[in-house]
């Protein structure tokens, strides 16, 4: 509802205001000129000049000061200012929040946009730039010419042959002219370098047809041109080049290898869980074609920037990630969709990354797949990343495989799909510090059980014994609940029930003496 404050150069103050949008966020209530409402800390105070200040302050005589005999007009240009500011401030607040996004842990995080070393599609984002030494791509123009892309290619491709057709054309027409052959066309009695050939349209048809062996029979050369025929003989020569250099560069470029990559898929994320209780980093990789990959292995890099001790930055620097080298699994029998694992060792660069970790991590794993077409013979390499935040901490990949009536049926719609696995969230490190501790803490707890002798080493006099019943020392006196640490090898151990009691203490039980013990010790006594 819209109220033209010209109209009505005098409202009551009674009158109350119109209500606006949800999103200037404040109902106001009727102004009553002689009591003055309790004010809250959403009640705006709009300065004189209209200039967008307002403040918040919610003291009684601020309140009145800026309040008293405001008229209607006043109240809607507060109303539309702050509803303006409301505005500015969201879309600063939205812009600001851009940058933000939830982490997988509900947390929030910087989302920084990092630029890809190695794209998706396996193309590395990399460019040379004040390359002064230019001459070297022309050294190697057969290589040169392959890489260029198809636009390029087909460019270079339609001007070779143009090039060369125009050129021996040229020649061809200069013959003619200097001989004055193009002087006697209604001679019949004038022998010419080239029987019809009338001009320089004629000459350059001449040369196609030498070039490419057409041969239409209509334009011959004839014997009494002695430079014409060594012209056809240089033209057939580089011709039969130009044919080979250029039919070969489209050939090589139409076969290479890499698209044979582009069958070679490589799973959306990776991700982290645990496989057979260790923490493992792993992805899923694929080939929709029949024909295999021969001799397939796989590696895989960390790409991540640190400084030394020195205080160097290295830039990008390359850390390799075992995917099974040592045992022989990085070699690949990639007849269905197999998933690469890398165990999280005390060698591994994720030792000590935990999932809060890896949400603040920056860094990039390059994965390198490589391996000899079957068709052709030829080494194929397809490349894939990761970025840290498409790593999947807690996921684990779903099973795409089943047994159909006589075969195995791969289904490629969940390639990409994973699904959540109950996961520590701790690190590597602190995992197998926790394990470790376990096993101590049960080792300790069923030896005791057992009665068996925890430390019993060769020069080292420590020997856990518990004891709780009544025992007889060296001097014949008697203790109950003897539990401690014996000193040197024949040394006498005394009673410490006050620091060790019945129960478990530091990972250990107190338990009787065995009858085989009791009897030793009366004996040694």
């Amino acid at each position: 509802m819209a109220v033209e404050n010209s109209a009505f150069a005098s409202i009551p103050e009674a009158l109350t205001t119109p209500l606006f949008e949800k999103e200037a966020g404040i109902e106001e209530k009727e102004d009553e000129p002689e009591t003055m409402p309790s004010f809250t800390t959403e009640s705006v105070c709009l300065s004189g000049s209209l200039e967008g200040v307002f403040t918040t302050d919610t003291t009684d005589i601020f309140q009145k000061s800026c309040n008293n005999n405001r008229s209607l007009q006043s109240k809607l240009a507060a109303k539309e200012a702050e509803a303006a500011a409301r505005s500015q401030r969201k879309k600063a607040g939205q812009g600001t929040s851009s940058g933000w996004d939830k982490g997988r842990c509900g947390l929030g995080r910087v989302k920084r946009r990092r630029q890809r070393y190695v794209e998706k599609n396996g193309r590395c984002n990399v460019q040379h730039g004040n390359v002064r030494e230019t001459y070297r791509y022309l050294t190697d123009i057969f290589t040169t010419l392959v890489d260029l892309n198809w636009r390029c290619s087909l460019f270079v491709f339609v001007m070779a042959y143009a090039v060369t057709w125009l050129f021996f054309g040229a020649i061809w027409w200069l013959i003619a002219y200097c001989r004055g052959d193009l002087e006697h066309l209604e001679d019949e009695t004038w022998t010419p370098c080239v029987n019809n050939v009338n001009g320089f349209v004629s000459a350059f048809l001449f040369s196609i047809e030498t070039e490419t062996t057409i041969g239409y029979g209509h334009r011959v050369i004839t014997d009494q041109c002695p430079e014409g025929t060594v012209l056809l003989l240089l033209q057939a020569i580089l011709g039969s080049m130009v044919n080979a250099f250029m039919v070969g560069c489209m050939f090589v470029k139409i076969s290479q290898p890499n698209k044979r990559a582009e069958t070679l898929v490589f799973s959306r994320n990776a991700v982290i869980s645990l496989r057979d209780d260790k923490l493992c980093l792993m992805f899923r990789v694929g080939d929709l074609r029949s024909s295999h990959i021969v001799g397939a292995n796989i590696r895989a890099k960390l790409i991540k920037s640190k400084q030394t001790q020195e205080g160097e930055f290295i830039p990008l620097d390359q850390t390799d990630i075992s995917v099974g080298f040592e045992t022989g699994d990085d070699r690949l029998f990639l007849v269905s969709p197999l998933v690469i694992s890398h165990e999280i060792d005390p060698r591994s660069p994720f030792w000590d990354v935990s999932q809060a970790q890896l949400e603040k991590d920056d860094f990039e794993i390059v994965v390198i797949l490589e391996g000899m077409v079957e068709a052709t013979g030829m080494t194929c390499q397809a490349r894939s990343s990761y970025l840290a935040e498409e790593v999947l901490w807690g996921h684990r990949f779903t099973p795409m495989m089943s047994l159909a009536d006589g075969f195995f049926d791969v289904d490629y719609s969940a390639f990409h799909q994973t699904f959540e696995v109950d996961t520590p969230s701790c690190s590597a490190r602190e995992l197998s510090l926790a394990a470790a501790r376990l096993e101590a803490h049960l080792y300790w707890s069923i030896s005791s059980q057992l009665d068996e002798p925890k430390w019993d080493r060769p020069g080292i006099g420590l020997n856990l014994i518990g004891f709780s019943g009544t025992n007889s020392s060296a001097n014949g006196k008697k203790g109950t609940g003897l539990t401690g640490l014996s000193g040197l090898p024949g040394t006498k151990t005394k009673e410490r029930k006050e620091e060790f009691g019945q129960d478990e203490r530091n990972g250990s039980l107190t338990t009787e003496p065995s009858e085989s013990e009791t009897l030793g010790m009366e004996n040694k006594n």
